[in-house]
């Protein structure tokens, strides 16, 4: 096995979202092309009044993970529901969807993962999954805990996927313990950590990462971590997927090839056609 090396490290800040909205970015625009397909990451804080009110989003996937509280989600095709602590929301935008997304408690937060599509696949109809904490596949052994929303990680598999092939997994590291994961060699992987500032992410560095970094790798078909901690857990996210290797070009919540499809998409939004014909008349709850 080759250990993938890490080759940049970026730490999300936060950054007022408005709106009672607080966000930690971890890949922005200037990291795109070294993460295809992953076209953005946040971890989002949100607490009522405030909320991610009705708003339109064209040619991705998202995947929401929620740590604490809940979020309420409400969509032009009748979808509805509520994801809590450790409940996944898996959505493909596609051709367009107009969704809402409200915090349901005092203190809610989460994770939420832009998955890029091929030009091929970019006016698909959309969908929408929530996936309970319990369906989730885990695994617990050598002080090492994986959670598989997708992929698969210590002989367990995901049942679910996004269309364009992901690996999400979530590890707890018991203080001292270590995990060594199997990534295609060909795809793109980064670590995004959630708790923990004593994980070492590579056989080749004995640096420590910080919480709220994000670990991209460079080459290998392994992912090797060590939590070096003798008092803490590690928390982390390990993300992989499969290079699309197509321009990206991204305005506000849509992900096009190319300025003309994002003018397009624009047009579409505002003359309710081409997938928003509902824009006219829906409103969530």
């Amino acid at each position: 096995m080759i250990s993938r090396k890490v080759i940049k490290k970026i730490y999300a800040d936060f950054e007022n979202e408005g709106d009672g909205a607080l966000v930690r970015r971890g890949i922005t625009k200037s990291d795109q092309e070294l993460l295809d397909p992953f076209v953005s990451l946040v971890e989002f804080s949100v607490s009522p009044p405030g909320g991610f009110k009705d708003h339109p989003h064209r040619g991705f996937e998202s995947v929401t993970y929620m740590l604490q509280g809940g979020i309420i989600h409400q969509d032009f095709n009748g979808n509805k529901g509520t994801i809590h602590e450790g409940d996944v929301q898996w959505m493909t935008a596609g051709r367009g969807i107009i969704h809402s997304e409200m915090p349901e408690e005092q203190v809610n937060k989460g994770l939420q993962l832009w998955i890029n599509l091929p030009s091929s696949d970019k006016m698909i109809e959309p969908k929408n999954l929530d996936m309970s904490s319990s369906e989730i596949p885990r695994a617990d052994e050598y002080g090492v805990e994986v959670k598989v929303i997708a992929g698969e990680s210590m002989g367990v598999k995901s049942p679910f996927y996004t269309k364009t092939p992901i690996m999400f997994l979530d590890f707890t590291l018991d203080p001292r313990s270590q995990t060594h994961q199997t990534v295609p060699e060909s795809w793109t992987a980064f670590a995004y950590i959630i708790e923990g500032d004593e994980g070492v992410f590579s056989s080749s560095d004995s640096s420590t990462v910080q919480a709220h970094n994000v670990v991209v790798f460079g080459t290998g078909d392994e992912v090797s971590v060590w939590n070096t901690s003798s008092s803490r857990s590690l928390r982390f996210l390990l993300i992989a997927g499969e290079p699309i290797g197509e321009p990206v070009v991204e305005r506000g919540p849509f992900v096009m090839n190319s300025q003309a499809e994002i003018d397009m998409t624009i047009r579409d939004y505002r003359n309710a056609k081409n997938g928003f014909e509902m824009a006219k008349h829906w409103r969530s709850e």
